[in-house]
């Protein structure tokens, strides 16, 4: 199959923070250093060649830079200092606009300018909605629900659940369909075959091998456990770490944006309650990754934080701000602090909304979806083209 190159490809790259990539002179030593490449899928030298040579298309089609979690290992022993791990990370960001059909991603990774003024112009409106349509501000107890009712938040929350699915969706099935490629690979069936619901084709491959393999997709989603197969203790950390920091995250986005009826109230639930207990556990979970992510930037104590992009700082600090800011909320409502729980609760949301509205949908989120997406078609399209053989 042909393909057409770009000579600007590794230009264009360099705007996504990507570095080094020109000095890779393709010996190979870092795919033989991974743990995680195999002979199918050889990472990362495959798609640096792509990008050496300006193969966009076959760069978009790529599964292999969301198979690299960035452990370190091929950047320590490149013998040019190409810096293989962080030319992944860069790819992923221009993977992640490349997929973004709004064209936000793009300029959410490339322009620091808009980067920061998203961020502010969307707390600007949070801030404003809450100054011109908040409740009454009781001053004699505690009311959040009544300055902030939890049934009009949860009205907001749910038509912005609806927006931000519909961005994340409709973006990771241009990823599926790049991934999944030319219908045409794949072996067609005999027309009984096709009648039968299961067989219904989904780009040249029946539904029921999307769903035999659907098991794939659930368990990556929630384990990231291909990260485990990184070889060293350390590497282990950064797994948990990274497992911390994802999972806290989706348990307060679902007690958040799901479930704010149950979760924010001006009662206190008992301590074994589970909605406090998956609080406590968000509240540790992302704390804890988050903190140790951030030192370790500071310090650039690994491989993988020798180098960070704005976008990392950002998400970083915007999700530690927020969950830090809930824990101030929880402080003074125990406190019986009404009015710094009505302010500080304004603030919280004018961190958490920026965070959520951008982070979901167009950058440092979507990790957590396209990885385990592309693990997961990767199986389905390995059984359809065995099924030809």
């Amino acid at each position: 199959m042909g393909s057409v190159v770009n000579p600007e490809l590794m230009e264009t790259l360099e705007e996504f923070g990507l570095a080094d990539a020109a000095a890779c002179f393709n010996c190979g030593n870092c795919t033989a250093v991974c743990s995680l490449s195999s002979e199918e899928t050889p990472f990362p030298r495959k798609v640096i060649r792509y990008l050496q040579l300006g193969m966009n298309d076959r760069l978009i089609q790529s599964p292999e830079p969301w198979l690299c979690y960035y452990c370190g290992d091929c950047s320590e022993t490149c013998p040019r200092q190409a810096n293989p791990g962080e030319v992944m990370m860069g790819l992923r960001r221009y993977l992640t606009s490349a997929y973004d059909w709004t064209g936000i991603s793009r300029l959410f990774y490339t322009s620091k300018v808009f980067e920061v003024m998203s961020i502010l112009v969307i707390a600007a409106l949070v801030g404003l909605g809450f100054y011109f349509f908040h409740g009454p501000m009781l001053t004699d107890r505690v009311a959040l629900n009544v300055f902030a009712p939890n049934r009009v938040i949860e009205i907001l929350d749910l038509v912005m659940l609806a927006v931000l699915s519909f961005l994340l969706l409709s973006n990771a099935w241009r990823l599926f369909k790049a991934v999944m490629g030319d219908p045409g690979q794949y072996p067609d069936m005999d027309i009984s075959d096709r009648q039968q619901p299961l067989n219904r084709s989904i780009l040249g491959v029946p539904l029921k091998l999307y769903l035999s393999e659907a098991k794939e997709f659930v368990v990556q989603f929630l384990t990231q456990k291909r990260f485990a197969n990184c070889g060293t203790a350390s590497q282990r950390k950064q797994w948990v770490v990274h497992l911390l920091i994802m999972t806290g995250y989706s348990t307060v986005f679902i007690l958040v944006v799901v479930g704010i009826r149950w979760f924010q109230r001006d009662e206190f639930y008992p301590i074994w309650h589970p909605v406090r207990l998956l609080g406590y556990y968000a509240t540790f979970a992302i704390l804890y990754g988050t903190t140790y992510a951030i030192m370790g930037r500071l310090n650039k104590s690994k491989t993988v934080y020798q180098n960070s992009h704005s976008t990392d700082w950002v998400f970083l600090i915007l999700l530690w701000l927020t969950t830090f800011s809930g824990i101030l909320i929880h402080a003074t409502r125990w406190l019986e602090m009404p009015s710094a729980t009505y302010y500080i609760y304004v603030i919280h949301l004018m961190i958490a909304v920026p965070m959520l509205v951008l982070e979901v949908p167009f950058a440092k989120w979507t990790h957590q979806l396209y990885r385990p997406l592309v693990l997961y078609l990767m199986k389905v399209r390995q059984r359809a083209l065995q099924s030809n053989q």
